[in-house]
């Protein structure tokens, strides 16, 4: 699983990820939280974010319904109003509850086998998907999602977890362009929350969570992430693409259009002096920790 804080190139090393020819990466954010997802963080993030909480008493067909999943269900089911709708996807959704439920009464019902399910019936009945055949790993992505990392690793022990953390004045800077952006001090606690929990799960997990910098996988690191991981040095790694076909930039997938190291320096200095200072006052002590501390 890859996660990251809101603007933080989580969705661009996913697309860095798509075309590796042994990896299923998954076509949009999976989504994969329910509205069942109520604890502390619940006000912070939206469940669709968070990793999954199923009814004791439901069945593997609400299981299933009750994942949110909101970008590849729109694309599916009413594709003319999906931000994807220009790019190819041959699949069912009813399809590939069919298959997901086929799995689950062969392998039993619980939130890893619900989840593996869901990822191995989704390329089951992705038709148009451009095979390998040589494919071991699912890929999965959802923004701040290592705010469950350790629950994570915990149940799923063969499974890694990849957080992508960028420096916070860039990623402040672009969220101030979507339409209704949070506020400096509500976008920094979200960014600050998300390195916080990074950091301590990979204490406990030190060879199964992996931190990367947004400022590094531009400048190849997916490369040493996949020998460490026992994968293919694969020269994909080097362009961002869906469904193996390479894109010219990142959206709509994410608000990173150009993915550049000259673009995201020049993209922190869109912010102030007293937004810069603000930023960094509010980043603390994760700035030295992951290195970002003379970024600026």
């Amino acid at each position: 699983m890859l996660g990251a804080m809101y603007e933080n190139g989580g969705n661009v090393t996913h697309r860095l990820l798509d075309g590796h020819p042994q990896l299923y990466v998954y076509p949009f954010e999976s989504q994969l939280g329910t509205r069942l997802v109520v604890d502390s963080l619940s006000s912070t993030f939206p469940v669709k974010y968070r990793w999954p909480v199923f009814g004791l008493d439901a069945t593997p067909e609400t299981d299933y319904h009750s994942i949110i999943d909101e970008e590849c269900k729109v694309r599916a089911r009413t594709p003319h109003v999906s931000k994807f709708r220009d790019h190819p996807f041959d699949f069912s959704d009813d399809e590939r509850r069919d298959r997901y439920l086929e799995l689950v009464a062969a392998n039993g019902r619980s939130r890893p086998a619900n989840i593996e399910a869901f990822f191995r019936a989704t390329f089951d009945v992705w038709y148009d998907r451009r095979a390998s055949g040589r494919e071991e790993w699912y890929v999965g992505y959802s923004p701040i999602l290592v705010v469950d990392a350790e629950t994570i690793l915990e149940e799923l022990s063969v499974a890694h977890f990849v957080h992508v953390v960028r420096n916070p004045w860039s990623a402040y800077a672009d969220t101030k362009k979507r339409p209704v952006p949070l506020s400096l001090a509500a976008y920094m606690l979200g960014w600050t929350l998300n390195q916080h929990h990074a950091l301590t799960a990979r204490e406990r997990f030190p060879d199964r969570l992996h931190i990367l910098r947004t400022e590094d996988v531009l400048e190849g690191a997916l490369f040493e992430l996949c020998e460490r991981l026992g994968l293919e040095r694969d020269d994909t790694l080097a362009r961002p693409s869906w469904n193996g076909e390479e894109l010219d930039e990142v959206y709509p997938w994410g608000t990173i259009r150009k993915a550049k190291p000259e673009t995201n320096r020049a993209t922190a200095g869109e912010l102030s002096d007293d937004e810069r200072a603000e930023v960094r006052r509010r980043a603390g002590p994760y700035l030295e920790k992951l290195g970002y501390d003379g970024f600026l």
